[in-house]
């Protein structure tokens, strides 16, 4: 059973509400194909067309002027379902759940403070069993799903979850055998064993496969000596690392006998029971960074550390009681990819992450664009910024790409979740991680950057969460893999694939700027066209050639080619998703579509029409498409974000909210008082 503590009245103000019991979760809207009734106590609206646009005046309250213009033209709760995917029930109870006051953000307070504090919030998602990290075995999806909602809510924590559950857990759970999991899986659960990961070295990042880090077995002793032989050796960026971890999972060079058998994983202790530091093992905090510092980033070192045979993770290799290596990998890099393999399913977290942070900054900038009231043609401000089209050509491509994305990223989740056992999809799933990861980090970032600066002044204080999210964006960008060097990946992998595979494409009947289906063409159009030329520029600087092409000549292509290959797999997916979804999402999702399909090609008008896809008597006709669509989509935009299902305290900016009853007392940048965190929080 879920206990959602009470809130003060004063916060429920903060929060934008009018009654203790709505602040605890937003009251959903009742919706139906037919009829749509908002606020059935006070009246009745239908949605069979949209209204004109209501009398609005600066004596309303921001939530009055919100339920004025909330005329949704499509059911709210079958769109929630369609971009939910999954866990519906889970999700659900998560969105009542985060409630408690410990989870309302906290802008000035000390580095320790919001450690510890990203560190309590999980510990409540923990206490609550939101996630598991047997969830892998049982229902993959759902460590998805928390990750998404969580990272609205705090993504230092969210980042810290990620490592305990994902990289840290995951990895014992999918390389350990029975003798890791009886210590260990139940301490991962409930937090008693917090774990860190340690891949990354100084001089040793995307090139991780050369990392200097050793692991020597003693035949004597039945031990594995850890070293950090100098400097560059050193593991860095460890999350969990500088305050809370006892374990750490560190990735090194396996020498037995004097032979390198490759990158291998073994479990060292690197604290006690009562936190102190192991002996060997020199750990540095890496302190401050431009957000999210509530994660507790650090250095360590190994000197000549001592650790038991049996903390060799062995599913795949092992030293017997003989002293000889044996595994059922062959060569040292197909060891690594194994032992690495669960950067995959973070690459998904992190892009779970980063479209949750999306969600929230957008719906943010919308609910504040829709109850800024600005000069109208009366001359008097009674006008939301959001009708005028400044704003609605800033805001409405990012939301059609956010709805795009998460379409695009459910099938990457189930590709990932449900793949063959017996391999052979596991190189294309490979391939989609690692372009759903940075396209939606990648989005994140713009969605942050162009909300902020379209919520003005407002946008720039802490509490309206802008900065938190810039900062996830910047983490995403680089974790689990940079960004451009996986559209490398991307790319590479994908040009083989296309040498063996010729792509076949039917050019459709209509050439018409306006129909979603030839727009669709253009994207698949592009993606065969820089892979083939891609293609040529290999094959012409042949076997020698191949590393100076790729890495000195031609990295504006490969980045583009990468781009193309992901959007259009999610475009291929919105396609399907059109014919498959409650038919009356349809209207309203073919206008998404249209928008998203439009805003990529607008992106990337000079190389269409370079490249003869489009011609230069097209850019005219498809900026305009582009602005009738966002001029179409801005009145059901309050409603599109109503359907990512963030509650009221998930938000928690109070733009998105009550900001005129926020600015009413001094507040000092806080949704609670420093007498109401101590009393609520602090000293709960």
């Amino acid at each position: 059973m879920l206990v959602v503590p009470t809130m003060s009245r004063r916060l429920c103000h903060s929060l934008g509400v009018r009654s203790m019991t709505v602040c605890q979760i937003r009251t959903p809207l009742t919706t139906n194909p037919s009829a749509t009734i908002i606020n059935t106590t006070t009246s009745l609206r239908y949605v069979s067309t949209a209204p004109a646009l209501a009398k609005l005046s600066n004596t309303m309250t921001p939530a009055d002027i919100r339920e004025k213009l909330l005329s949704p033209s499509f059911p709210i709760e079958k769109m929630t379902e369609l971009l939910d995917h999954d866990n519906h029930q889970m999700r659900a109870d998560f969105r009542k759940f985060i409630s408690e006051p410990v989870m309302v953000p906290r802008y000035n307070i000390s580095l320790e403070e919001e450690r510890e504090l990203a560190l309590r919030r999980l510990q409540r998602i923990c206490d609550n069993k939101f996630i598991s990290v047997l969830d892998f075995w049982n229902n993959p999806l759902r460590i998805f799903a928390a990750h998404e909602l969580a990272a609205i809510i705090d993504p230092a924590m969210t980042t810290k979850m990620t490592v305990q559950f994902n990289l840290f857990g995951g990895t014992v759970l999918k390389l350990g055998t029975e003798r890791h999991h009886k210590n260990l899986l139940e301490g991962i659960d409930n937090l008693n064993d917090i774990g860190c990961f340690g891949l990354t070295e100084l001089g040793y990042g995307n090139n991780a496969v050369e990392m200097e880090t050793t692991a020597t077995y003693d035949h004597e002793t039945k031990e594995f000596i850890v070293h950090t032989p100098h400097p560059l050796a050193q593991k860095y960026w460890i999350t969990n690392g500088a305050v809370h971890a006892k374990h750490v999972v560190v990735m090194a060079q396996l020498l037995v006998d004097g032979k390198n058998e490759g990158i291998h994983a073994l479990l060292v202790r690197m604290r006690d029971n009562e936190l102190k530091t192991m002996p060997g093992v020199t750990i540095e905090d890496m302190g401050y960074k431009m957000g999210l510092n509530g994660v507790d980033n650090a250095k360590l070192t190994f000197d000549n550390v001592r650790i038991p045979k049996d903390n060799l993770l062995n599913k795949y290799s092992d030293v017997n009681d003989d002293g000889v290596f044996e595994s059922k990998i062959g060569s040292g890099r197909a060891r690594f990819l194994t032992v690495a393999d669960q950067l995959l399913s973070g690459r998904i977290c992190i892009a779970s992450m980063s479209l949750g942070g999306a969600k929230a900054s957008l719906s943010v900038a919308v609910r504040y664009a829709a109850t800024r009231l600005t000069v109208g043609p009366t001359g008097k401000s009674d006008t939301p910024i959001l009708v005028y089209q400044l704003q609605q050509r800033a805001l409405m491509p990012l939301m059609a790409r956010i709805v795009a994305t998460n379409i695009g990223l459910d099938y990457v989740k189930d590709r990932w979740a449900f793949q063959a056992e017996d391999g052979s999809e596991h190189k294309e799933v490979v391939t989609m991680c690692c372009a759903i990861k940075p396209l939606a980090s990648w989005l994140l970032e713009e969605t942050v950057s162009v909300c902020r600066e379209r919520c003005g002044g407002q946008g720039y204080l802490s509490c309206n969460r802008f900065g938190t999210f810039l900062g996830l964006a910047h983490a995403a960008m680089t974790a689990e893999g940079d960004n451009s060097v996986l559209m490398q990946k991307v790319a590479k992998e994908h040009l083989g694939y296309l040498t063996k595979n010729p792509p076949k494409l039917t050019k459709p009947s209509s050439t018409s700027l306006e129909d979603p289906a030839f727009l669709h063409y253009l994207l698949q159009a592009r993606e065969v066209n820089l892979f083939t030329s891609l293609g040529k520029k290999m094959a012409k600087a042949g076997k020698a050639g191949t590393f100076d092409s790729w890495m000195f000549e031609e990295s504006d292509l490969i980045q583009h080619a990468g781009k193309a290959f992901g959007e259009r797999i999610i475009a291929d997916r919105f396609a399907l998703t059109l014919e498959t979804c409650d038919k009356n999402l349809q209207p309203i999702m073919t206008k998404i579509f249209n928008l998203f399909l439009a805003s990529i090609i607008e992106k990337n008008l000079s190389w269409f029409v370079i490249s003869g896809l489009l011609q230069p008597s097209d850019v005219n006709p498809i900026k305009a498409h582009s602005a009738e669509l966002c001029a179409q989509l801005g009145p059901q935009s309050l409603a599109i974000c109503e359907s990512f299902g963030i509650t009221d305290t998930m938000l928690s900016a109070p733009i998105a909210l009550d900001w005129v009853g926020y600015n009413s007392y001094d507040n000092q940048g806080e949704l609670m008082s420093e007498k109401e965190w101590d009393e609520t929080v602090r000293k709960a």
